[in-house]
């Protein structure tokens, strides 16, 4: 556990877990009382059906409904004007956000600009939006999010190339309705991606300095649950795998959601922002270089980690149990099948801009070791060789 005299716990959104739960939609959005809802997501989404039932359950309530499903998986800052733009030519007075954490991303970020003007640029960092945003409910479709319980909106400025953040409690969904169905046909290697996205949200949730002993006990459950639940959901069929894994996605988000990312995503973030990857795919990569970089920062929780793994740590010291959830990390990224950074594009010769975009990621100082933009370099260059 952090230091910390005094720290705050913020849960600001309502959330209905279980079977069925987004079948409740237009429910939801008349107990808001709101008459016209834009639906926030991909063509993926609606590809797979996942918005048969939603679209039911408003039409169902006279609740007016027109969808924007522009959202990209690294969500741009023009995506989310063109967003903005049309709900505000609509009278929109709710927006449903279904998908992974870009499309509530966005949806966040239309709101913002909806409610305050400008663009989005211009609420980069924390607490700059002031007055509370469109309503917004969550609807996630990955097991990796989070962002349906956190006030954050991760988007990409496309003139700087740079994922830039903005926070504030105001811009957190109203109601998260997770629905396990609605992730029951997810494909294996979305599974994987976002499963270990869950994973670093709460690996670094824990560890990153800004903990607290809620999001301490929090974390450790979905490292736990992760563990336990997410090579189940990737090679088998079983739908409690998948369940455990939404539900352990979700708690993670309340644990970063309230302490602090730190390096990885620092890192992926910066990858994402100059080659478009996957955010799932470039937190797996990195995770493991991480924390074989901080390890001897925090031991004690680094050991804590191990055990939540599964890792028999009986016998070792606690550097040596500290290790292990290093090892643990890169078994299950060898288990998964995950990619490394060259497989993804990534070019030697970018590593150095990469290592100097991470280092001014407003998380970079949460993270438990002091890391400087010469220790990324480091990292991104053992990570590029597999050392």
């Amino acid at each position: 556990m952090a230091n910390l005299e005094n720290f705050d716990f913020i849960l600001p959104t309502i959330i209905k877990f279980g079977s069925g739960r987004a079948l409740e939609t237009g429910k939801e959005v008349a107990a808001l009382g709101c008459k016209k809802a834009m639906i926030v997501t991909d063509k993926g989404i609606i590809a797979a059906g996942l918005l048969n039932g939603i679209l039911k359950s408003l039409e169902e309530l006279n609740i007016e409904t027109i969808i924007f499903d522009d959202v990209e998986p690294n969500p741009r800052d023009t995506t989310v004007q063109h967003g903005a733009e049309k709900a505000l030519a609509n009278g929109i007075d709710i927006l449903v956000a279904v998908g992974g954490g870009s499309s509530m991303d966005v949806a966040k970020g239309i709101g913002v600009v909806v409610t305050h003007g400008g663009v989005i640029n211009d609420y980069e960092g924390l607490d700059s939006v002031l007055r509370p945003i469109t309503p917004i409910i969550a609807i996630p479709t990955t097991v990796g999010t989070g962002s349906e319980v956190t006030f954050w909106s991760v988007i990409t400025d496309t003139k700087r190339k740079f994922k830039m953040s903005v926070g504030s409690p105001l811009i957190a969904p109203r109601v998260a309705l997770v629905d396990p169905l609605m992730v029951s046909k997810l494909p294996p290697k979305i599974t994987a991606s976002t499963g270990i996205d869950a994973l670093t949200h709460a690996i670094e949730g824990y560890t990153c300095l800004l903990s607290e002993p809620i999001t301490d006990a929090v974390a450790l459950y979905a490292i736990e649950q992760i563990s336990e639940n997410i090579r189940g959901a990737v090679f088998t069929e079983c739908q409690d795998n998948k369940a455990n894994m939404l539900l352990a996605s979700l708690i993670a988000g309340i644990a970063f959601g309230n302490s602090d990312i730190a390096a990885v995503h620092s890192m992926a973030e910066a990858v994402g922002g100059l080659y478009d990857t996957p955010h799932g795919v470039a937190n797996a990569i990195l995770l493991p270089y991480v924390m074989e970089y901080n390890y001897l920062a925090d031991p004690k929780k680094h050991a804590r980690i191990a055990l939540a793994m599964g890792e028999n740590i009986q016998g070792l010291t606690q550097i040596e149990a500290a290790y292990k959830a290093v090892e643990a990390v890169r078994k299950l990224n060898k288990d998964l099948n995950m990619p490394t950074l060259a497989d993804v594009g990534v070019l030697i010769g970018d590593l150095e801009e990469l290592a100097q975009r991470s280092s001014v990621n407003v998380s970079s100082g949460s993270n438990c070791r002091v890391i400087t933009k010469s220790d990324y370099l480091d990292i991104f260059i053992k990570a590029y060789s597999g050392s």
